[in-house]
């Protein structure tokens, strides 16, 4: 996981081919785009690919990170869709509170962030959760934060090899007064690959623990 030193400094790594296919607007015209954030070498199945198709308008960024997991769909998904414990694997989070709701689509929860990020809470809304597809999304509706309209999608699907996880999160967000839409792409995809990072040792622990014969 990166330093906070490295969430502070102004972002302005390369950015990623899939960046690099997002059409940067010329004029003020308020169209619409459909925006799929992967790369074109990215194979996925149909039925994830669906879920990561954005509406991308003129002010806005959208990107996807992806992550592979060495554990089982069933053990990485347990994690996931504890819409009331994000914190348990972003550990950008110090706590979460549902404030509306019991779990299902709907709910709402107030999240508080760690120190030295440019933010200090934030409203989100459980959009879907799908227990048989492995989909998860939410929205931000409000906090002190500079991420407007952000969303996000997370879908989970098998490896190829049968035995583990392809972790896929996209996100869609609204450019802050001031950022270019390659700074705040690149940082919300920092933070989004340390969280799938994390997850990913957490559920790898939690399934070799899986393995281990009871005593």
């Amino acid at each position: 996981m990166p330093s906070s030193l490295q969430l502070h400094r102004p972002l302005t790594a390369t950015i990623c081919s899939c960046h690099q296919k997002q059409a940067q607007p010329t004029t003020t015209t308020t169209t619409l785009t459909r925006f799929f954030p992967l790369p074109c070498g990215v194979s996925l199945p149909d039925t994830v690919s669906t879920n990561h198709i954005h509406t991308l308008g003129p002010n806005q960024c959208c990107s996807a990170v992806i992550q592979a997991i060495e554990a089982p769909v069933e053990t990485v998904w347990s994690v996931v869709r504890r819409f009331d414990n994000p914190q348990a694997y972003k550990h950008f989070l110090k706590s979460c509170q549902v404030i509306v709701g019991d779990g299902n689509v709907g709910t709402l929860r107030e999240v508080h962030v760690v120190s030295g990020l440019p933010a200090a809470s934030s409203t989100e809304r459980l959009e879907i959760l799908d227990d048989e597809r492995h989909v998860l999304s939410f929205s931000v509706v409000g906090g002190d934060h500079r991420l407007n309209n952000y969303r996000s999608v997370t879908t989970l699907h098998v490896s190829q090899n049968g035995k583990g996880t392809v972790v896929v999160e996209s996100f869609i967000v609204d450019i802050p007064p001031g950022n270019t839409r390659e700074d705040t792409c690149i940082f919300v995809d920092t933070i989004v690959r340390c969280n799938l990072q994390s997850l990913a040792h957490m559920a790898e622990t939690m399934a070799r623990r899986e393995k281990l014969p009871s005593s």
